[in-house]
């Protein structure tokens, strides 16, 4: 899962805007319509969108009611639409903030990193002897902290929000490394095994991270 997908079909806007977002040490995926934006969202998701309104074809405001339709992902619309109705519109469908251009890029980024703290702050899941608080990072068993990487916190969130559900490798792997990912799928099996060394008893014997073959893997907790 990329942290921001960028809807905008201004190039030349776009590159700048994913320049400075990267130089903050986020990672971006864009699209240039709001088709490839919603196919690039359901595959692989996002953290935080940022909607450009004027789209060809389909409007921004469609992506963000299909965005809404499933998910509380934050949506910030940058838009040069600034009529009243036009605001309205976008925050009754949901989204998070209604910023006109042209805008300030120190603004827009305080305002991305206010949006990942609070988020953060509320995302806190545990499991059994195992806790995540992604504000932080840090990952406990039993209240002593594990030394993890992201992708690893990242990864046993994803299991643990989805108890007893199967999940595919495909879909893991996509959700973590999303699509700009220059990884392998080889790469998910690692990192499996890594989490069971790290959350399992027994990592031989795990009773947490259950594989289920030919599909992918569950947590049992």
């Amino acid at each position: 899962m990329v942290d921001i997908l960028i809807i905008e079909d201004n190039k030349e806007l776009c590159t700048l805007l994913c320049d400075f977002l990267r130089g903050e040490n986020y990672t971006v995926s864009t699209a240039d319509s709001a088709e490839k934006a919603i196919s690039l969202y359901e595959k692989y998701g996002a953290k935080l969108v940022l909607l450009d309104i004027n789209l060809p074809e389909l409007d921004g405001f469609a992506v963000c009611k299909k965005i809404r339709e499933k998910d509380n992902t934050p949506i910030i619309i940058l838009t040069a639409r600034v009529s009243k109705e036009d605001k309205l519109n976008g925050i009754l469908l949901g989204a998070d903030d209604y910023i006109e251009k042209p805008y300030d890029i120190d603004i827009l980024i305080a305002k991305i990193k206010g949006i990942f703290k609070r988020r953060l702050a509320l995302d806190v899941i545990s499991d059994g002897d195992i806790t995540i608080n992604l504000a932080d990072g840090i990952v406990t068993k039993g209240n002593v902290p594990l030394s993890m990487t992201a992708k690893e916190t990242e990864l046993l969130h994803l299991l643990i929000a989805n108890k007893g559900q199967t999940l595919s490798k495909e879909f893991l792997f996509n959700k973590i490394w999303g699509c700009d990912s220059e990884s392998e799928l080889q790469t998910l099996t690692v990192h499996i095994k890594w989490l069971r060394q790290k959350v399992e008893n027994d990592p031989k014997s795990p009773k947490k991270i259950i594989t289920v073959w030919g599909k992918g893997y569950r947590w049992e907790g």
